[in-house]
């Protein structure tokens, strides 16, 4: 019996490509042309710390998946100050709603550690959405779900206490379908998370300790280790309109 040749490298990597992007909400049940399109478009690209990936008002030709590790999306105010308005990891996507700006990227985007990302061509998916209805809906989606966030964050800065934004921010880094006990691992610049949240950095220490103290949570360095997850939504969730899993949830 003849023994079948193992796959290639490349041939590996296809198939790791397809199964992640399967995977993405944004690609849920579009066509398996249009999946194998991008997947014939797309390029895995591995960048080092503090790597800045695109600039805000730069000409967009990409947008982006995280396959492991934190982007940070920021702008700078028209006193040269940097503003936060993001802090993405692991399936998190990036850079698409430059398509309806122009093709201009409106954020600037940097490696908060070493990240590795599923790079794809904007003009793909100009051309893709033309013939295939879901991957429109899907888009559709992708925006109306980040502009219920941005309502959500307002809502909680008015009716959540610090603490309890900082669980409604580690929740929304979980899956949707966990229960039980999650385990995830931050940025190790907690100032990173502080300004995503509006906090001081002293204010989001304190809020961790104060959300240590109210659920049953543990801290290790850059490791947040959720044991009980029902219960860390009842805490972060009982002054929102919404519960876990969130809509927003992307």
């Amino acid at each position: 019996m003849m023994n079948r040749p193992l796959p290639s490298v490349a041939e590996v990597a296809e198939f790791q490509l397809i199964e992640f992007l399967k995977h993405q909400r944004f690609f849920n049940e579009v066509s398996d042309a249009t999946l194998h399109h991008f997947v014939e478009q797309s390029r895995i690209k591995t960048y080092p710390k503090r790597n800045i990936l695109f600039m805000q008002e730069d000409e967009a030709h990409h947008f982006y998946f995280i396959m492991h590790g934190w982007v940070k999306l920021f702008r700078e105010t028209l006193d040269g100050n940097e503003a936060v308005t993001d802090i993405l990891t692991t399936g998190h996507m990036f850079g698409v709603t430059s398509l309806f700006e122009n093709k201009i990227y409106p954020y600037s985007a940097e490696a908060v550690e070493s990240v590795k990302l599923v790079q794809l061509p904007i003009s793909s998916l100009e051309e893709m959405i033309k013939s295939d209805k879901k991957l429109a809906l899907n888009m559709l989606s992708a925006i109306s779900r980040r502009s219920r966030e941005q309502g959500h964050e307002i809502e909680h800065l008015s009716m959540q206490t610090a603490a309890q934004r900082l669980g409604c921010f580690l929740l929304r880094l979980c899956p949707m379908d966990s229960t039980g006990e999650v385990i995830l691992r931050l940025p190790y610049d907690k100032t990173l998370l502080a300004s995503r949240l509006g906090m001081k950095p002293e204010t989001f220490s304190r809020s961790l300790k104060k959300l240590g103290e109210q659920v049953d949570l543990s801290v290790d360095g850059a490791t947040v280790r959720i044991h009980d997850i029902e219960q860390m939504s009842h805490y972060a969730c009982n002054a929102c309109s919404q519960t876990f899993p969130c809509e927003a949830h992307d």
